[in-house]
This record gives C-alpha cells, structure tokens and sequence, in this order.
C-alpha cells in the first residue's frame, strides 16, 4: 500500500514529544504538510528542529477553550487532524480530587470535542477529511490504578463514535487509535522508580507489560513508530471505509475478538 498524503495538511496536537512527535513525522513522510503544536514556544521550536525544519508549529494550551480558539485561528482548514493531546496520571481513586477530574477531562477529551466542533464542518465543505482521536487500551481495560484516566479514555472513543455517524454521507471519517503501553517519554517518568542499575528502559518496560498487562500478546510495550503507521492509514486515501472504529495499537492486551 503506498499511502500519499500530499497536498493534505495534517494538524497533530500534543506533538513534540512521544506519540504525536511520531505521528508528525510518519505524516509528514507521507507527503503531508505537518502543523505541530504544544504548550510552548520553546518546545514546539525544539520539535520542529527534530523533524528537521520541515514542519510548522503553533504554542496553544489546548486546555482551555481560549488556547484551542488560538489554534484555530492559527490554521483554519486542516484536511487531516489528529487530537493526540493527553495525559495520564497514576493515583488512587480515593485520592484523585476534583481538580484532577477536571483536568483529565479538559485535556483528554474536551480540547478534541472543540477542534471536531470547529473543523468537521470545514471538512464537510470539502467533502473530505479525517479526524483522529488517540485513545487507550485503558477507554476498555479501565485501569484500578488511574480510573480518571480511564474514563477519560472510553469518552474519547464514544466521542469518536458518535462523531463518524454525524458526519454520515460526508467523505469524513472519524475514527479512534487505541494504543497499550507504549515506549514514551511519560511512560519513562512513570517507571523511574523501577529502572535500577543493570536494566534499562526497555526491560523495565516488558517487565510492567508482563506483571501488569499480562493479557499482552506481543509481551513488550509498542513504539511510538508503530501507533504511528496506524494513524496514517486512518488518515489515507485508502481508509475511506474505516470510520467509527476502535483502531487497537494495543499489542492484545485487550482480551476480546473484535
């Protein structure tokens, strides 16, 4: 399959590290002209310098509706957009407090609900288009140990259900990519505590996967590569059928058939 997106900007937030740093780059081989966009200035030049200048970047806090307001302004009519921006934070239901919550949720679900309100109907126009929510394994393997996350997660890929069937007849699609443990930056902080003298990253990694995921069949968290390609075949050409899917990245972990 030879997946060319050029002529096709493709917007990817949350994107100058990890998985959105990736997808941007897998994009951009495709041919897309890549926007990238984080917290800040200095992060999002640092990304574009990785990339190698050939992408362009925007500092949005996405957040809050103002910073998602500042995004769209600043690029108006992507033809392709990814709604990568997320966080996670292990903690205890009894402890995890309201702001938590709320953060969680604005983050992970309402930035992407305000970029689908403002640009599926430009799409629409168009008659094509394609919008990407990142999801979790954990929107259907609720985590004990981060239920806000979670549920955060099952939102995202409820939302991106609903959304694929309102935008029936249109050439969009909206679907959602569902990755498990995954090699990233937040997942290094996250197991700090576990990398010793004698094991690096990597074994610390396929260690959390087989005591904590044990459902995992490839038995090693995915690379940020690998949720990539399945983030450009949602946004093909060639993806015209695929709308309203729950696209797992997730190594089987989840442990069902569909």
């Amino acid at each position: 399959m030879n997946i060319d997106l050029s002529g096709k900007v493709a917007l990817v937030t949350g994107s100058t590290e990890g998985i959105g740093l990736a997808i941007a780059q897998a994009l951009r081989n495709a041919g897309a002209d890549v926007v990238i966009n984080g917290r800040t200035r200095s992060k999002v030049d640092a990304a574009i310098a990785r990339l190698g200048g050939i992408v362009r970047g925007h500092a949005a806090d996405l957040s809050t509706a103002e910073g998602c307001h500042v995004l769209i302004e600043a690029e108006p009519e992507p033809d392709i957009v990814v709604s990568n921006l997320g966080i996670f934070q292990p903690l205890d239901f009894f402890e995890t407090d309201d702001a938590i919550w709320e953060r969680h949720w604005q983050i992970n679900v309402m930035a992407g609900m305000r970029l689908a309100r403002a640009y599926l109907p430009k799409m629409a126009e168009k008659a094509w288009g394609r919008f990407v929510f990142l999801g979790s394994e954990s929107a259907f393997n609720i985590p004990a140990e981060m239920i806000h996350y979670g549920v955060s997660k099952t939102a995202d890929v409820a939302l991106a259900r609903g959304l694929a069937k309102r935008m029936a007849g249109t050439g969009v699609t909206v679907n959602s990519v569902l990755p498990g443990p995954t090699f990233t930056e937040g997942a290094s902080a996250m197991l700090k505590d576990r990398i010793t003298e004698g094991k690096t990253f990597e074994e610390v990694g396929i260690d959390f996967v087989k005591t904590h995921r044990p459902t995992s069949i490839i038995q090693r968290p995915a690379t940020v590569e690998e949720v990539a390609n399945m983030v450009v075949y949602a946004a093909s050409k060639q993806a015209s059928a695929t709308t309203g899917a729950a696209l797992r990245v997730d190594g089987g972990v989840v442990d069902f058939i569909v």
